[in-house]
């Protein structure tokens, strides 16, 4: 009579599990907590933090790793906070959507946002292609420009396979260009003799972020914010949407060598493998929240958890990260998000007079 070995207890490969995971998952959370303490000095000096935690976290992480390279203690925690973290807090950012109180802003204004993002999408993914950027980094690139920068980012890179030197390359480069957008756009105010509303158009149209939206027209007036804040509400609105058209279509993004044209034969995927669990849970988030069934109270804490753990998150991607990967590829990237602004820029301006917006 053979005997055999007692199988594990679940417990037991649960703690092992947790056991691998920790380091790394620490060394991200401190990394982040760097990262705050960064910005809240920067508001201190400066009166404003130009350059967001979000983007410290990578920063700090890719300095990091130029000088030290991660040991098989800390790669798995490092690893399990670069997606797993990431897909919770899109997840997340669902609940701060508000679907009824965008439609309330017009049928016109709404389609002419949806029509201004697939134009600069398309526009912004061709431009990169023309200047040799690999189809996934354009793709990044584009939604970046085109949605709601880091964010779109950071969600479009697990469905399309992009590694942590692409996701760090373009955030990194629309990280300074977003700075640059804050700081430069209110003088167009006086150059084009906008209005406010007409300010707040643009501004909620071309801005990367929420924050970054509020940063660039608090200077010009109160209803450039408003304006600014909705128009934005509907860009990101965009990023469900469009990352669910990329998850149909990531495997051959994922498959596509990028190398001599060449690509794999196409594989045929299950189902549940089309379009990732955390898009589903992304979008059943939204409409919790636009029907009120997420209590208000709840909101913030949300809101302020999503925020967190993509922190986390772009510490662990900025931990993998080799930093002479991303300056073999700075040119061409700098120049594709600086054309695609500037197009995304021209584009919102013939929006705002074709609707007669005043």
């Amino acid at each position: 009579m053979r005997s055999s070995a007692p199988l594990p207890a679940p417990s037991s490969s649960l703690f092992r599990s947790a056991g691998r995971i920790l380091p790394g998952l620490a060394l991200c959370a401190a990394i982040s907590a760097l990262a705050f303490a960064l910005e809240h000095l920067e508001a201190l000096a400066t009166g404003r933090a130009w350059l967001e935690a979000l983007v410290l976290a990578i920063l700090l992480g890719t300095a990091i790793r130029s000088v030290w390279t991660p040991s098989e203690l800390w790669r798995p925690g490092i690893a399990f906070s670069a997606k797993m973290v990431l897909e919770i807090a899109i997840v997340l950012l669902g609940a701060s959507l508000n679907v009824a109180m965008i439609m309330a802003a017009g049928p016109a204004l709404l389609v002419g946002i949806a029509a201004v993002v697939a134009i600069a999408l398309a526009g912004s993914f061709l431009l990169g292609r023309a200047l040799g950027l690999p189809k996934r980094m354009a793709v990044l690139v584009a939604c970046g420009n085109s949605i709601c920068g880091n964010s779109a980012i950071a969600a479009v890179a697990p469905v399309i396979g992009a590694d942590g030197k692409d996701v760090a390359a373009s955030i990194a480069f629309t990280a300074v260009l977003g700075v640059l957008v804050v700081l430069g756009l209110p003088l167009l105010v006086p150059l084009l003799n906008m209005s406010e509303t007409q300010y707040g158009v643009l501004a909620g149209l071309t801005v990367y972020a929420v924050p970054q939206v509020l940063a660039a027209t608090a200077p010009v007036a109160a209803a450039s914010v408003q304006i600014g804040t909705l128009v934005k509400l509907v860009r990101v609105l965009m990023l469900g949407p469009v990352v669910l058209a990329l998850s149909l279509l990531g495997h051959r993004l994922r498959e596509d060598t990028d190398v001599g044209g060449a690509r794999p034969a196409a594989r045929r995927l299950a189902v549940n493998k089309l379009v990732p669990w955390f898009i589903i849970a992304f979008l059943g988030m939204a409409a919790l929240r636009s029907h009120g069934l997420i209590p208000e109270v709840a909101l913030f804490p949300i809101a302020k958890t999503a925020t967190l753990l993509t922190i986390i998150s772009m510490a662990a991607l900025g931990l993998g990260v080799d930093i002479r990967v991303v300056a073999r590829a700075g040119g061409r990237v700098t120049a594709a998000v600086t054309l695609s602004l500037i197009a995304l820029t021209a584009v919102s301006l013939g929006l705002i007079r074709l609707l007669g917006i005043a």
